[in-house]
């Protein structure tokens, strides 16, 4: 099972190069900023919590989410990617799992929201797939879908 050999780490000195590294496919790439922008935003939003995805212990992807409510009373997710070669594999939804477990766990969160374009077609089936609901909350050029932890 693929689950069994994904797993999320800390943004840290020895992997964060390795986020900067990966790439999205061309289709994807108006719809997330680079790892090494997310990287950045972190160090000065300090409630920014940013970890690599792992795949047998190497870095594949990055996701990064906020430790204090915002919008809607809800932690959000400010990123999810995998690398373009790892895609499809299962490892995204693998690794947004042990993200809400962490939140839950570390965060006591009880609703979590990601925001995406609604055009973004692969966003959609992946926390459709997780049980986020669209409840009509749009900000900027974003729709924001939300799942409610304590149901």
């Amino acid at each position: 099972m693929i689950s069994n050999k994904v797993h999320i780490v800390e943004l840290n000195a020895e992997n964060w190069y390795d986020c900067c590294q990966l790439e999205i496919c061309e289709d994807q790439q108006a719809f997330i900023e680079s790892n090494a922008v997310s990287i950045a935003q972190s160090k000065f939003e300090h409630t920014l919590k940013p970890f690599a995805i792992c795949f047998d212990h190497k870095v594949v992807g990055f996701l990064m989410y906020n430790s204090v409510p915002e919008e809607l009373d809800a932690h959000w997710v400010y990123r999810i990617m995998v690398d373009k070669n790892y895609q499809g594999m299962g490892i995204g939804k693998a690794a947004t799992i042990l993200m809400m477990a962490e939140m839950t766990k570390t965060l006591d969160a009880t609703k979590i929201v990601v925001g995406y374009h609604p055009d973004n077609k692969g966003a959609h089936r992946l926390y459709a797939s997780l049980g986020f609901i669209d409840q009509g909350d749009r900000f900027g050029r974003e729709m924001a879908v939300v799942k409610d932890l304590k149901i």
